[in-house]
Order: C-alpha cells, then structure tokens, then sequence
C-alpha cells in the first residue's frame, strides 16, 4: 500500500486494490482535494484511521438522461410538497449528512476534519449542496427535512452524501440536481440500491475517466 507525502500526488491507478483503495495518508487541503477529485479519486475513512484514498474500479454514475421517476413519485412533485434551493445552508446539510441515523449504516464515516475540509471547499466555491424544506404548521417556519452535498468538477457533479428527515426528501434533492440541466453525468462513487432504483448504473473507471478528462 502507497502512502502519500506532502507532495499533491498520487500513485497511478493499476496500484489500487481490488477494493479501489489507491493511497494511505496525506491530508485534507484544499490544494489535494480538488486535485483528487479532477482525478476521480475521493477519500473515506472513519474517525480514528488514517485517510483512505479510493478510485473504484468500477463506478457509480447516473446520466441526467437515464433517470428514472416513479408514479408515486411524479405525484409527489407535482404536488409542490417540498421547496428546493441551493447552497443556502451547506453547512447545515453536511452536518445532517454525519449525524443522522441511517438504517444502511452509513454518514459516519464524516470525520470532523471531513467536515471542516468539505466547508472549505464550499467557502472557495468547489462544493456545492441542495437543500430540501418543508413548512411546519408546528413552528410556523420552514424547516430544512433532506438534502446531499458534493463537488462540481468538469460538468460532473461528484456526489458525496444525502439525508433525509422524512420520507423522499433526499429523493426530491437527486432528482433536482438530475434535472438541472447543468451535469453530463452525476458521480455517485459505489454501489447503492437506492440510487439504482433512480437510474444509476456501474461503468468501468477507465470509461469514467475518460469522460471526466472530457472537454465539454
């Protein structure tokens, strides 16, 4: 297994494992993150363990085009049940994004430095999130039941994590940012049932690659 140093590179990808693990170590800049991410290369770990560095061999993705829409949903959104923006409270999703509970078991592998890291990624105009409201007759106010965050990179929006306090709220985000018109293709990094009932699929990482280096 290679580890970094504090030069921003990484190994090439025939060294990653099985498992798509390319690299141990380095840090959480900026600078390493974004050129991580331009290389399709995204780092999770958990609290306690060195930062793991993964380039899956094959790949999660959604094309805008393939998304799919279930009747029951299509009802949902023509009913106006929720209300969408964008990037209004990043901070506030990413920390729903850790601390929620998930029946899948996953969000925690948000480490607080992961947090921080992705704020400042935010705070420079890198990552983005989508945020889902629903008024509560209870508190008179809308409140924030769903949204996911992630980073914009080549017309590629590289997903990182969703939440949902009620039933679809995360749903109403992915399909939102499907049908933006601002992606060719939607990373969704590994594997989820839930995004495959969407429409997602797995492609090889040379065909990712190859359409992230892309000039659109």
């Amino acid at each position: 297994m290679i580890w970094l140093t504090d030069k921003i590179e990484f190994p090439d990808y025939s060294y990653s494992t099985e498992s798509g693990i390319l690299a141990l170590g380095g840090d959480l800049s900026v600078e390493r993150l974004l050129y991580a991410y331009e290389n399709g290369i995204f780092p999770w770990y958990s609290e306690g363990e060195p930062i793991v560095w993964y380039c899956p061999l094959e790949r999660m993705v959604l094309y805008p085009n393939d998304l799919k829409i279930s009747k029951s949903m299509q009802n949902l959104l023509k009913k106006n049940a929720f209300t969408i923006t964008e990037n209004k409270s990043f901070e506030e999703v990413i920390y729903n994004c850790k601390t929620i509970d998930r029946n899948d078991g996953l969000g925690t592998w948000i480490t607080n430095d992961m947090e921080r890291a992705y704020i400042n990624l935010h705070e420079k105009g890198a990552a983005k999130s989508i945020e889902v409201w629903r008024f509560s007759v209870k508190n008179q106010k809308k409140e924030l039941v769903g949204g996911l965050y992630g980073l914009e990179v080549n017309g590629i929006f590289c997903g990182e994590s969703m939440f949902s306090k009620v039933s679809n709220a995360s749903k109403f985000a992915f399909i939102h940012l499907a049908q933006s018109n601002k992606y060719h293709l939607i990373d969704c990094q590994v594997y989820n049932p839930h995004l495959a009932t969407l429409g997602a699929k797995e492609i090889e990482r040379s065909e990712f690659l190859k359409i992230l280096k892309s000039k659109f």
